[in-house]
């Protein structure tokens, strides 16, 4: 059974919606937990310690470098240690492209994005010395496929997978494992953009469950986990083997060559963008009857 007796968890944006769902499932199952957002949270506490759990409430704004370092210090000195991240805080400010106002894009790339990175950032060195952590990334269908009048929602949530990319690189050696989670759920966000029979099925609790999965100690690392409605799936992101081109390297060879380069079978993923360099200059290498020492 996945347990998270005698760990420490701060959830952003825990105060409704997924934030909450996620911050109540891990109560539930022994953590203690932080509950972050702008917002009164002080139900959700309440809520938790009526069931026999730990939680304390900080309000405090995750793109503000100074407000988010001091709330890991009061989680620091009340609790000592931190285990888990679940990154949740979002806000949306949805136009076309053309008509937004750039000071909008800004605002949803720095709570989103950026609110992120000072969260990881804030909690990294304390679990490289605890030699654990395990954080969760937000990220969304918009930002994996796009979504009309979502520009800066789907930049700042395409940006997750790159810093979740490099982070699982760099947080391996010291077990830190970090995931990103894509949800589709009923959320104070999504009220008034779906159809309300749909807003039934997509409850946050039926996405909580593999939150819980991607935060636990066997949990994976480098996963998109895509989930609404208790379906779950992995979003994967693969390169197709291409196609080198011989003689001048013009438009047009590449345009010739398009189905070959596009051709799907046997894509795969690349471990880091120096394997995609390794492997481009190693056939490169080979076309000319030579080889790369590499």
């Amino acid at each position: 059974m996945i347990r998270f007796d005698d760990q420490v968890a701060i959830v952003t944006g825990a105060g409704a919606g997924l934030g909450r769902s996620h911050a109540l499932g891990l109560a539930a199952r022994g953590a203690r937990v932080v509950i972050n957002d702008m917002d009164d949270a002080g139900d959700v506490v309440a809520e938790i310690e009526a069931a026999g759990g730990q939680a304390m409430a900080i309000a405090a704004d995750v793109s503000d470098p100074r407000a988010v370092g001091e709330m890991v210090a009061q989680v620091m000195d009340r609790w000592g240690r931190i285990d888990i991240l679940i990154n949740n805080a979002g806000i949306l400010r949805d136009k076309t492209f053309s008509k937004m106002d750039m000071a909008d894009f800004a605002k949803v790339i720095d709570i989103h994005l950026m609110g992120t990175a000072q969260c990881c950032h804030a909690v990294w060195p304390l679990m490289r010395d605890q030699g654990y952590g395990r954080i969760v990334l937000t990220a969304s269908g918009s930002g994996l496929y796009g979504n009309f009048g979502q520009s800066n929602y789907g930049a700042a949530k395409a940006g997750m997978v790159g810093l979740m990319n490099v982070l699982h690189l760099e947080g391996a050696r010291d077990d830190i494992r970090v995931n990103t989670l894509a949800p589709t759920a009923a959320t104070a966000m999504t009220e008034g953009l779906l159809p309300q029979a749909a807003l039934d099925l997509l409850q946050p609790e039926t996405i909580t469950p593999g939150v819980l999965h991607l935060v636990s100690r066997d949990a994976p690392s480098r996963t998109i986990l895509s989930a609404g409605g208790g379906t779950f799936a992995v979003t994967q992101i693969t390169e197709t083997q291409g196609a080198l081109i011989k003689g001048d390297i013009t438009p047009e060879a590449v345009a010739e060559a398009w189905s070959d380069i596009t051709d799907p079978r046997d894509a795969e993923p690349l471990e880091n963008a120096f394997a995609q360099t390794r492997k481009y200059a190693l056939r490169a290498a080979r076309a000319k009857g030579g080889d790369l020492d590499w």
